[in-house]
């Protein structure tokens, strides 16, 4: 791989011939591979947009002219094309490279994306700000098919197409997401691909005529005229001319003479364009190439066989939609669905056992918000499986459709807390805050598994809008505490103790029984209280606790501003303005939180065994100090 280590930025492409260009993309996708399997990432998605990353730094200029990546989890031939090759190892690690463009990283990294559908919003407000200051350089978004499952990409269309902003944009098309594309659009799409069988058509008719004596050329220059004729009434003037852009394809996405031709073509237009690229996901690795959804996002694995590498324990995904496969043999009622993530949140098994109450909407997790409180109103049990980060595209759906009507809807918060690897964009860290204060709406943050699934199975005699939030893997509190029972809207005392109240939520229930168990050997008894129901807060608990004067401790991995512990802060001072309780919360303050494996973040906020027990005895040898 010595070419692709010697280039230092995109201006080395171009002084490569195209044959060496694909000798680079061979060297650049066994980089990738590399790295992922010892890192993990995003594999498929990377591998199917090599060719079409190098063919636009030969096209363009940047950072002058300007390159946006919807949702920016393809952009690793990007970075190792721009300067970034020697660092390329640390992919993800604790203060190495983000797995998605991150501006203070690099110059040609222009707009920070993490979500789907936002690019071609983006880079139109780039363009017209381009054209406001009088400046001439090109602004590129590029889009995947399942991007444009999102409502976003067609306001951004719709506004393009009308005052005719010249902007390019580049829609990578494989047919993928995160799992297979679904909906109206993605049929329209293939039907799209399927054009380029005019292109067999046309060579199979070429080879005819030239075996014709006479005629045979005249008749194909004949031809070549009305071509583009006929091709504009099957492809041209639909859905992209329709919105007022120009159509250029498909073309093959893994040709780069052809791809870097059409892009020096698009440079030369005035208005609008799609550029319309065919690749396949996972191009290059076979086990990725079979399994796409599979090495969407990989955990490490074996290169021999694609074998995940990852330990630990089940998901807690996987615990809600078995406690839910077995609800449904009982209740017709109960329907999922999710938006594209039907293996992230382990909804496939669901899946299989009933496919006829499953629904896949694709990346428009505002449309699933309103679709759920749609199939509630007509008398269904919806249940929405979405990733923390995800369900923040639906919140004004949750206020507005859900909770105003009081709805039974159940909101399945999944990767709730630090998001490990993949960064700011995907921190389940606000969930508490924007969910909490909704009215009508029940919050609930199991500690283990064996949790989860009581919580599942009490609230379809709820009949109110539920949410669940819990991180991704699942730990195991001790035999101890299998027996204590889970009650809705109620605490769970799991340890006692004289000396003080560690108030704990979701993840963080086992750490304060660690925590609880450190400080018994200096002779500190603090009692430990799972404080399963974060929305509403049991006001009898709390009474009790204040009851007794000390120090109280809320842990959560979450925002402080918002959060669990400010809603005790909150209650105290509402419920007890005279006799208000000693209330020292733990959580994240206010920063976005960076890319890195669990245990590093865990230690950069604060949140880690050593640093919570040490503020912990700091602050009780503090409070016990006479004045």
């Amino acid at each position: 791989m010595s070419r692709l280590s010697e280039i230092r930025d995109p201006a080395g492409l171009r002084k490569l011939t195209v044959n060496e260009c694909t000798e680079l993309a061979d060297d650049i996708r066994t980089k990738i591979i590399q790295t992922v399997s010892q890192s993990g990432g995003h594999l498929s998605s990377n591998l199917g947009v090599v060719e079409i990353t190098i063919a636009l730094h030969r096209a363009f200029e940047t950072p002058k002219d300007q390159i946006i990546f919807d949702v920016g989890h393809q952009t690793y031939a990007h970075k190792l094309l721009t300067g970034r090759y020697e660092r390329f190892d640390t992919l993800r690690q604790f203060g190495g490279l983000s797995g998605f463009p991150k501006r203070s990283e690099s110059a040609h990294d222009c707009f920070e994306t993490g979500h789907a559908s936002t690019a071609i919003s983006a880079a139109l407000g780039m363009a017209r700000a381009r054209d406001a200051q009088g400046k001439n350089h090109h602004v590129i978004a590029v889009v995947g098919d399942g991007a444009l499952t999102g409502g976003m990409c067609y306001e951004a269309l719709n506004d393009c197409g009308n005052d005719h902003t010249r902007l390019i944009i580049v829609l990578n098309d494989n047919e993928m997401s995160i799992a297979r594309n679904v909906g109206a659009l993605s049929i329209y799409f293939s039907k799209l691909r399927a054009s380029q069988k005019w292109n067999t058509t046309k060579k199979k008719v070429k080879s005819g005529l030239h075996r014709l004596p006479a005629i045979g050329r005249p008749l194909e220059s004949f031809l070549r005229k009305i071509k583009q004729s006929i091709k504009s009434l099957i492809v041209d003037e639909g859905f992209f001319s329709a919105l007022g852009f120009r159509y250029l394809g498909p073309i093959d996405g893994h040709n780069l003479e052809t791809l870097e031709a059409i892009l020096q073509q698009a440079k030369h237009f005035e208005d609008p364009v799609v550029i319309h690229c065919a690749t396949k996901k996972g191009y290059g690795y076979y086990g990725a190439e079979r399994n796409p959804d599979v090495f969407h996002g990989t955990p490490p694995f074996f290169l021999e066989n694609g074998k995940s590498l990852a330990e630990g324990a089940a998901p807690f995904g996987q615990a809600a939609v078995e406690a839910l496969i077995e609800q449904a043999r009982e209740d017709p009622r109960i329907v999922i669905i999710t938006a594209a993530m039907p293996l992230g949140t382990s909804t496939d098994r669901f899946q299989e056992v009933y496919p006829a109450r499953f629904f896949d909407v694709g990346i428009a997790e505002a449309h699933a918000v309103t679709l759920s409180a749609g199939m509630a109103r007509g008398g269904m049990s919806p249940f929405f499986f979405v990733y923390s980060t995800f369900l923040q595209r639906g919140y004004d759906q949750v206020m507005h459709d859900i909770c105003m009507q009081n709805l039974p809807v159940t909101l399945l918060v999944d990767r709730a807390g630090l998001s490990n690897e993949d960064g700011e964009s995907h921190q389940g860290l606000y969930d508490i805050a924007y969910l909490r204060h909704i009215p009508n709406l029940i919050l609930f943050a199991p500690a283990s598994t064996r949790e989860l699934r009581a919580i599942i199975l009490s609230i379809p005699a709820l009949e109110r809008p539920c949410a669940v939030r819990y991180p991704k893997t699942a730990v195991s509190l001790g035999e101890e505490y299998q027996d204590i029972p889970f009650v809705p809207m109620r605490w769970q005392s799991l340890r006692t103790g004289k000396d003080g109240t560690l108030l704990a939520v979701g993840s963080m229930v086992k750490a304060a029984l660690l925590i609880s168990e450190a400080l018994k050997a200096k002779g500190l008894a603090l009692e430990v209280v799972n404080a399963s129901t974060v929305k509403p807060l049991d006001g009898e608990c709390l009474g009790r606790i204040a009851a007794k004067r000390r120090a109280v401790f809320t842990l959560e991995e979450h925002m402080l501003m918002g959060g669990f512990g400010s809603a005790v802060l909150e209650w105290n001072a509402i419920a007890l303005p005279e006799n208000r309780m000693s209330i020292f919360p733990l959580g994240v303050k206010d920063a976005f939180i960076p890319h890195g494996d669990h245990a590093s973040l865990l230690k950069y906020v604060g949140l880690d065994h050593d640093s919570i027990l040490e503020t912990v005895e700091k602050t009780m040898a503090r409070e016990n100090t006479p004045e």
